[in-house]
């Protein structure tokens, strides 16, 4: 559903304020743990370092983490803006093209092989099973949008069913596949996700400069052929961007849902008919949700820490709720 277009002015004001409300919840999140750090002294800890026990937590432990959240956050929410324009389906998010299924897939084959037994092989393992689901349900859905999301759901389903017997055949595989499956950020801040982040900072640029011949996709096949858009090379890039920004979000922090499908809705509806400006909110929103997602997740027990992609999933199931209500067989 399209609404009508606000002024430049009006979404820059909002971009500001949603860029100052993360900056805010940054701040926070870096304050909040079993150890609270007020903010006056993680703003020390960043511009005036002392080496006191507070400040290295602030350096070595929680700025990574929140590095880790705004990174994989902008790009799960990147992806899942890629994915309901391109399917022009407002229920689709990342996991529908088989990335999640994939990079899954290949972790436990990747664990059976011995080729995660390191932070760094265990992101390349998931990254490459991603590129190759997607590449499958391109090759054979690329026909049309619907087609895309169907063979997505189809593989998946096999991919989970061949995962879940490899893990029933071998236990030790079960055990390494259990801690990457439970989608969180804590523990992973330590490993090397600098080349990661790197990635999904420069695919964050190229979905960005998408967005104006995505504009263009939104108003129907036809009409981008009528005004010269090259559809094909357009879906083609799209795919591309969701396997790098939605697999490698998945390989550095485990499968995290409803932010690809929470974060696009109120993207579209601050940006209304604009996509290059929905992809700007999407990659500003996306890390506020996992930062918000990821306090909760510190906050809820008083023993221990609850895993983020927990806390996205009760605060997805409603809107997920919402959105069938909202949009119901339409989408479909």
């Amino acid at each position: 559903m399209r609404t009508a277009r606000r002024g430049p002015g009006a979404l820059t004001a909002v971009l500001i304020t949603a860029l100052a409300v993360l900056a805010v919840v940054a701040v926070v999140s870096v304050g909040v743990g079993a150890h609270a750090i007020a903010p006056a002294d993680v703003v020390r800890a960043l511009f005036a370092f002392d080496g006191s026990s507070d400040h290295v937590v602030v350096r070595d432990i929680r700025v990574p983490r929140a590095v880790l959240a705004l990174g994989a956050g902008a790009a799960l929410a990147a992806a899942g803006l890629l994915v309901q324009v391109l399917s022009r389906n407002p229920l689709a998010e990342p996991g529908v093209l088989g990335v999640t299924a994939g990079s899954g897939f290949a972790i436990t084959v990747g664990s059976a092989l011995g080729l995660t037994a390191t932070a760094l092989g265990e992101v390349v393992v998931a990254v490459l099973g991603a590129v190759v689901a997607t590449l499958l349900v391109y090759s054979v859905g690329r026909g049309s949008p619907l087609r895309l999301v169907l063979t997505g759901v189809a593989l998946s389903s096999v991919l989970a069913g061949a995962s879940l017997g490899l893990r029933l055949m071998l236990p030790d595989v079960f055990d390494e596949y259990r801690f990457w499956a439970v989608g969180s950020l804590a523990g992973r801040e330590q490993a090397p996700n600098a080349l990661p982040l790197s990635v999904i900072a420069v695919a964050l640029v190229a979905a960005l400069l998408l967005g104006r011949q995505l504009d263009v996709i939104a108003l129907g096949e036809s009409t981008a052929h009528g005004l010269g858009a090259s559809v094909t090379r357009v879906r083609a890039a799209s795919l591309v961007l969701i396997t790098v920004l939605a697999g490698t979000a998945t390989a550095i922090a485990g499968p995290i849902l409803f932010v690809g499908l929470m974060v696009p809705h109120v993207a579209r509806r601050l940006a209304g008919a604009s996509v290059p400006w929905a992809m700007a909110f999407a990659v500003v929103l996306g890390p506020v949700l996992l930062l918000v997602s990821d306090i909760g997740s510190r906050v809820l027990l008083p023993t221990g820490e609850v895993p983020v992609a927990i806390v996205t999933a009760f605060l997805g199931g409603p809107v997920l709720v919402w959105a069938v209500r909202r949009y119901g067989a339409a989408a479909l």
